[in-house]
């Protein structure tokens, strides 16, 4: 049985006559008569009754043609739905991103992005660095909203926006009056960092490394409010994105610039580089790639 042979016993059902359907489909008599002749066999019951002057359906004719009719609405809301998403007039994007990038980069790009695919949702949630490309890697999300580096083996990354990372510290600090400091006169200061699972954990470690140090760490928090205030109580220094820098409000702290090294902190959409993209997965790595890139 096949979604033609439905079609033809549809409109058999609703001509009462082989003739008009057939002018209706556009196929000939025959056509449509051994069309309905090999569905009553593959049945094993006849769905026509022939005998009358006009065709009448039996009763099994009635019952197949209530499920024929149900089929062929699904059928064709099938295909609508099909060509919306080809279209990308509807679908959905699972994405997730670190706690510190979402807010800075994605609400007024969101925005747009709506205003252009209404009917496009969008699933966001948070996850760490570290985590965030377990749930990428494993289909859990479609894309990730991270910074660089990351797996180039298991992912490829649609490079955003780049800015860099910047040490604060309290106004009382030595360093209240400067602009700019050197990574390595920061060798005996103790460092306020995120957690491992955070991705600027590993940074800092490691620019201060290049720098010819270890950081000794005082206090590592996952919140980065919580983090300015430690240092705005004065229990250590920290090294943070600017942009997140900007947001903490708080009249106890300076900013200083690392004049060396430069730590670049870039971020990043990435997916799996064996994973499918939706069409509307893929509109929205092009809408950010548009609106976000260097």
């Amino acid at each position: 049985m096949d979604i033609r042979q439905l079609q033809y016993f549809v409109e058999v059902a609703k001509q009462k006559n082989f003739t008009k359907a057939a002018n209706t489909l556009h196929v000939s008599q025959p056509s449509i008569s051994k069309m309905m002749k090999a569905l009553e066999e593959e049945l094993g019951v006849v769905l026509l009754d022939r005998s009358e002057r006009k065709m009448e359906l039996t009763e099994a004719g009635e019952l197949v043609y209530g499920y024929a009719t149900k089929v062929l609405q699904l059928m064709e809301g099938m295909t609508s739905s099909i060509a919306q998403i080809r279209n990308i007039e509807r679908g959905r994007v699972k994405m997730g991103m670190m706690p510190t990038v979402g807010s800075f980069l994605l609400p007024n790009v969101i925005a747009m992005f709506k205003k252009q695919y209404p009917g496009i949702e969008i699933e966001m949630k948070e996850y760490s660095a570290k985590l965030l490309e377990i749930q990428v890697e494993q289909g859990s999300v479609d894309l990730g909203l991270t910074v660089l580096p990351t797996d180039a083996e298991k992912f490829s990354a649609v490079p955003l926006v780049a800015e860099d990372l910047v040490a604060i510290v309290h106004q009382q600090h030595w360093l209240a009056g400067a602009d700019e400091v050197n990574l390595a006169e920061l060798r005996d200061e103790d460092f306020i960092l995120f957690t491992e699972e955070y991705a600027i954990h590993d940074v800092v470690r490691q620019a201060c490394r290049m720098s010819g140090f270890e950081p000794k760490v005082a206090y590592m928090s996952s919140l980065w409010d919580f983090v300015g205030e430690m240092v705005a109580t004065e229990l250590g220094i920290s090294l943070l994105p600017r942009s997140i820098v900007r947001r903490l409000h708080n009249d106890q702290l300076h900013t200083v610039n690392i004049s060396s090294p430069v730590i670049d902190w870039q971020y990043a959409l990435i997916y799996r580089k064996d994973g499918y993209l939706s069409h509307a997965t893929r509109a929205f790595i092009e809408f950010v790639r548009q609106h976000l890139s260097p």
